[in-house]
């Protein structure tokens, strides 16, 4: 099942890791696990994207009001850890690429092709331009845990933190870390 997508071929990953054959049989699934990408935020205009987020459905666009309680107004797509705000734009770029890589929309004959053609991708802002702290690393993984995610993708490096540990340790969601970012 080769998608239409036109930089597809420039993705040789896919290959190495076989997801031709996986995709003949499952292309992923917008009613699955919820997916937090937990970077510099997400351009959910991206039109490999944009179908493939997150919506908070107890919550109304635009507002102004936190309707569902959790402490972040308008978090209709997700949540910006640094500004404590319902807006995780990416100034970075980073995370649309992560974003893209677990599950940018297959066969729209746009763009690339991520491992998941569907998911539900919830961007959580915990780096403003690369650079964040440990309290936003915190804020994030508690976000995410209490939003619903299933699975959080962690791409960054830094050094050990007692803080950090303990609130990935008290998460049961399955946090998927990056191998080499130091």
């Amino acid at each position: 099942n080769e998608p239409n997508d036109p930089l597809r071929p420039e993705l040789w990953g896919m290959d190495k890791i076989g997801m031709p054959e996986v995709w003949a049989r499952q292309v992923g699934s917008q009613s699955g696990p919820i997916i937090a990408v937990l970077d510099t935020g997400c351009d959910m205009t991206h039109p490999d994207l944009r179908d493939n987020l997150w919506t908070n459905r107890r919550e109304i666009p635009g507002n102004g009001i936190d309707d569902d309680g959790n402490g972040v107004v308008d978090d209709v797509h997700g949540y910006n850890a640094c500004h404590q705000t319902g807006d995780p734009y990416d100034d970075d770029s980073h995370g649309t690429h992560c974003a893209g890589t677990i599950a940018a929309k297959g066969n729209n004959a746009e763009g690339v092709v991520g491992v998941n053609w569907e998911a539900q991708l919830m961007p959580v802002k915990m780096m403003v331009k690369g650079e964040g702290t440990v309290a936003d690393t915190v804020r994030a993984v508690i976000y995410a845990t209490k939003n619903g995610a299933s699975i959080t993708s962690n791409s960054y490096s830094g050094p050990y933190n007692q803080a950090e540990y303990e609130v990935f340790a008290s998460s049961p969601l399955l946090h998927v870390c990056a191998a080499g970012n130091e």
